[in-house]
């Protein structure tokens, strides 16, 4: 009876029990995420679809993954930022676990696996590529002299948070761009640069949320264990607010409370604003200054995140049920 019970709360609460292709144990790079979409796509043959979305100023291509037969979508985000390269083992974990359920009938907690053929899921693990292999310390050597600069003069990157030219792509939206302040010029952190979707992964990103028209829209980062979803509302208020305050009560994460004169500039911030629809930005880790979350963190931000696409999903199903414009 006790082994029983430990294999069940192994299962809910590991990672790896549910992950076999992605490991979250270890420092994870662009290169291995490219590694892991390649296995996942052999071993789930026709359960994901992989577009190319753009691509870095370095050349690395940035993948979206989708998993699901559904018309209406969700779409998940990770690694806005160099140094939170976790959310990017996050959602790969995730990806993994749902469409193993998918595939097998099984269900995702308390949620059923099928809901999936209603709605997809589309995952964006590594938006940031550039900045992720900085951070990691996997310097370019035709921009090192450039990169130092921005650094501050310092060798070590490990708080690295922009892109490969010093932008920092959370701050590159144009919604409440303009109030922004900051470094003006190319920084390690907080340059927002000469205009909204400068960065060429931003308007990777918008241009291909405008073409997939997502229900929801998350962004995850990883310092606060707090939950955004408050800007700008207007008459959506009642609903983004109740959506936000079952993802606080599912992960545990408590509901951030913006100053009245907060500024934008976000991907939550754009997204409520140009399509009047839920976004989130769900921060996964306690607060940390000018470094990554470590790698013993993430049993835990798997424990509290395990099912909350599915859980969006759910959501989406009963915002279109209720509109009368379900469909697959």
């Amino acid at each position: 009876m006790k082994i029983s019970i430990f294999l069940i709360c192994f299962l809910l609460y590991c990672p790896s029990a549910f992950a076999t292709i992605v490991h979250s144990d270890r420092i994870y790079t662009y290169e291995q995420m490219q590694l892991d979409i390649q296995k996942l796509q052999e071993t789930y043959e026709g359960e994901l679809e992989v577009k190319v979305i753009g691509q870095s100023y370095y050349g690395k291509d940035i993948p979206a993954i989708k998993i699901g037969k559904g018309k209406k979508n969700v779409v998940l985000i990770g690694a806005h930022h160099g140094r939170e390269w976790l959310t990017t083992s996050l959602l790969m974990v995730m990806l993994e676990n749902y469409v193993r359920a998918l595939t097998s009938g099984a269900k995702v907690g308390p949620f059923d696996s099928t809901m999936l053929n209603d709605v997809s899921i589309w995952f964006v693990p590594m938006l940031n590529p550039d900045g992720v292999t900085i951070q990691q310390q996997d310097i370019p050597l035709f921009f090192v002299d450039q990169l130092y600069l921005m650094n501050e003069g310092n060798a070590n990157f490990s708080r690295w948070k922009a892109n490969g030219i010093g932008i920092d792509l959370n701050r590159q939206y144009p919604a409440g761009w303009k109030e922004l302040k900051g470094p003006r010029i190319s920084s390690y952190q907080f340059y927002k640069g000469k205009r909204p979707l400068e960065a060429l992964e931003t308007q990777a990103l918008t241009t291909f949320i405008d073409q997939i028209q997502p229900s929801i829209g998350v962004a995850y980062h990883s310092t606060g264990q707090e939950i955004y979803w408050k800007y700008k509302n207007g008459k959506y208020k009642q609903r983004d607010y109740s959506i936000a305050e079952e993802i606080a009560q599912l992960t545990g994460y408590k509901l951030g409370k913006p100053p009245k004169k907060a500024t934008g500039g976000g991907f939550t911030d754009w997204f409520i604003t140009m399509y009047h629809r839920p976004a989130l930005t769900i921060e996964i880790c306690p607060p940390m200054v000018d470094r990554a979350p470590p790698l013993t963190s993430f049993p835990e931000v798997w424990k509290r995140n395990r099912y909350v696409g599915m859980k969006l999903v759910n959501k989406v199903i009963e915002l279109h049920k209720s509109e009368g414009q379900m469909e697959k």
